[in-house]
C-alpha cells in the first residue's frame, strides 16, 4: 500500500532520532531534460553532507532501496534511460544525527510527445474499472469516506495520500480528478503557467481559463500532475476539460490538436500505471476509445449524448454518469464541480 512507499526509509530514520542540533529536512526539486535528471535543494544548516536514497517505481520492497553518499553537494545529476522511473529522497547528515527525510519525489523519463497519430499503450498493469460498479464522485469539501461504493472519484490536489490510502485499505479504488485543459487560479502549480498559455474564461467558471494545449510547458505540467497522482497512490485519473477545440478558447485549436493532447494524456497515465477516463470530447470517441479505460458523462440524456457513448459500451468499458440516467450503472454521487 501507499503508506509503505511513504515510509520507504523509516527503519533507517527510526535509528537516527532528531535532536535540537540536527539539520532540518532538505526540500528537493526534480528537473528532467530528455534522459537527464537533476535533483537539487538549498543547503541545510548544520549539515556535514547529504545522502540520496532511491527506489524503483513501482515499489518492489525494502530490498530495492539504495543510497548514494554525495558529500556536501546540493545538486545531483545523472544520465538515465528511456522509461526509467524512481522515487527519490535526500537526508542531510549531521555531526551526531541526521535530518528527517526530505519530501519524496517521483519521476519518469519519457520521450512521448503529443502526436495525433499516436498508438495506444495496450500492455501494462494498470487498473481497469469494471462495468456495473458503484461509484462516489466528490471533488469539493471534506470527502465522506463512508459510502459503500466500489470506486471514489476525488480531487487530486485536495486529497492527501493518507486519505487515498485509507480508501484503498477499505477495498475501494480511487480515481483522482484534475483539469488537464484549463488553468485554475487556485492550484498550487498555477505559477508555472505562462501568460500566453492562458485563454478565455470557461463559461460558468470564472476562476478558470482555457489552456493552449499545444504548449510544451503545459504538457510538462500535466506530466507532473500525473506523477503526483502516482506518488499519492491514485488508481487512476479523471482529466477534465478535454475539448478546448470545440469552445471559444482564445486559441486557434483544431481537432488534431485536441486528439494529440488527449492521446498524450492517456498514454502518459498508463505509463504510470494509472487508469484514465475520457471526460467530454464526444466527437472523437471513436478515435479515443482504445486509449481510455472508462468514460464520464454528466448529462447524457439531457443533452442527447448517449448514442455517442456507444463505442465504450461496445468495448465493454464502463460509463460513469453523474446522474442515474443510464440503466445498469448504479452509483452514489455528490459534488458540484463538473
Amino acid at each position: 500500500m501507499l503508506a509503505v512507499v511513504f515510509s520507504l526509509f523509516s527503519p533507517v530514520h527510526a535509528e537516527t532520532p532528531v535532536s535540537p542540533v540536527s539539520p532540518v529536512s532538505p526540500v528537493i526539486t526534480v528537473l528532467k531534460n530528455n534522459t537527464n535528471i537533476s535533483i537539487s535543494w538549498e543547503p541545510v544548516n548544520n549539515s556535514e553532507g547529504y545522502q540520496l536514497f532511491y527506489a524503483p517505481f513501482p515499489y518492489l520492497g525494502a530490498d530495492t532501496v539504495a543510497s548514494i553518499d554525495i558529500g556536501d553537494m546540493s545538486l545531483f545529476s545523472a544520465e538515465l534511460w528511456e522509461s526509467a522511473a524512481y522515487y527519490v529522497a535526500v537526508v542531510a547528515k549531521g555531526n551526531e544525527n541526521n535530518s528527517p527525510f526530505s519530501n519524496i519525489a517521483l519521476f519518469f523519463i519519457s520521450s512521448l510527445e503529443p502526436e495525433p497519430d499516436a498508438a495506444p499503450l495496450v500492455n501494462g498493469n494498470w487498473y481497469r474499472p469494471e462495468v456495473g460498479m458503484s461509484w462516489h464522485w466528490q471533488i469539493n469539501e471534506r470527502v465522506n469516506e463512508n459510502y459503500a461504493a466500489d470506486l471514489y472519484d476525488i480531487d487530486l490536489f485536495d486529497s492527501s495520500a493518507q486519505l487515498i490510502d485509507r480508501l484503498k485499505m477499505s477495498g475501494k479504488k480511487v480515481i483522482c480528478y484534475f483539469s488537464a485543459g484549463s488553468y485554475e487560479n487556485f492550484r498550487t502549480d498555477k505559477d508555472r503557467f505562462n501568460a500566453n498559455e492562458l485563454g478565455n474564461t470557461l463559461d460558468g467558471w470564472p476562476d478558470e481559463q482555457w489552456l493552449d494545449i499545444r504548449s510544451e510547458n503545459v504538457a510538462n505540467i500535466m506530466i507532473d500532475r500525473l506523477d503526483l497522482a502516482a506518488l499519492k497512490g491514485c488508481d487512476g485519473v479523471e482529466p477534465d476539460n478535454m475539448e478546448a477545440y470545440l469552445n471559444d478558447s482564445g486559441f486557434d485549436l483544431n481537432a488534431r490538436d485536441q486528439l494529440a493532447f488527449n492521446k498524450f494524456i492517456a498514454n502518459e497515465a498508463h505509463k504510470r500505471g494509472l487508469a484514465v477516463g475520457l471526460k467530454n470530447d464526444l466527437e472523437q470517441i471513436d478515435l479515443l476509445v482504445d486509449f481510455f479505460d472508462f468514460s464520464i458523462n454528466e448529462q447524457c440524456h439531457e443533452y442527447d449524448e448517449c448514442d455517442a457513448l456507444q463505442a465504450f459500451i461496445n468495448k465493454e468499458k464502463p460509463l460513469l454518469p453523474s446522474t442515474n440516467e443510464i440503466q445498469g450503472f448504479p452509483l452514489k454521487t455528490q459534488g458540484q464541480r463538473s
